[in-house]
């Protein structure tokens, strides 16, 4: 099945919004703090179901993914043609979406990765020595972690859909330069046979 660049853009709109969303149910459904339980001077954290742990690493797979897919998207040889890297980066524009598309993907993916395994990290090694001059606390990663990831998420797979529509532009423009190149070309062989002819009749 031939992979067309609308295909390519669906599947990586998807991806970007389900990154999106599954980093908001993380950040919706992180609770504020757990429950301190004091025993020997030692504190126990027991915390609410926290299912943001799971929807955090799914967000982060569906940003890895739709990242990759961008990337494979600008350089994939549509229709059987492939154009070269001088080609597609030919334009100014697209060299500097292309390096925004990258770093915002990259400051997504820290974002939730951080959170996502703070708030881990919280609730396995739940134990802690306790100074009793002060109040037990229970803490849980920093809100809006997860909601800062997800908007950037969904920004990388906005960027990457630009990069796939200049990707489109380059493309157009390269087949075009060529198919006027071999024209030019063919036209030169045509008038030298022509002259070579009336040259022999002569």
């Amino acid at each position: 099945m031939a992979v067309s660049i609308k295909s390519i853009a669906i599947i990586m709109a998807a991806l970007g919004v389900k990154a999106f969303v599954f980093g908001i149910l993380a950040e919706i459904k992180k609770p504020a703090s757990g429950e301190a339980i004091m025993s020997n001077g030692v504190v126990t954290c027991k915390y609410p179901s926290d299912p943001s742990v799971f929807f955090g690493f799914l967000s982060i797979a569906l940003l890895i993914a739709c990242t990759l897919v961008g990337i494979c998207s600008v350089f994939y040889p549509y229709e059987g043609r492939s154009v070269p890297c001088k080609g597609l980066f030919d334009s100014t524009r697209m060299v500097v979406f292309f390096q925004i598309a990258l770093l915002v993907s990259m400051l997504a993916g820290g974002m939730l990765l951080w959170a996502t395994t703070t708030e881990l990290i919280h609730l396995t090694k739940n134990v802690h020595r306790h100074n009793l001059n002060s109040s037990p606390k229970c803490p849980t990663a920093k809100t809006g972690l997860f909601g800062g990831g997800a908007f950037l998420a969904l920004d990388a797979s906005l960027f990457w859909l630009v990069c796939l529509m200049l990707t489109s532009n380059a493309r157009e423009d390269y087949f075009d330069e060529a198919g006027e190149d071999q024209k030019g070309e063919f036209g030169q062989v045509l008038i030298t046979d022509y002259e070579t002819k009336e040259e022999g009749k002569a």
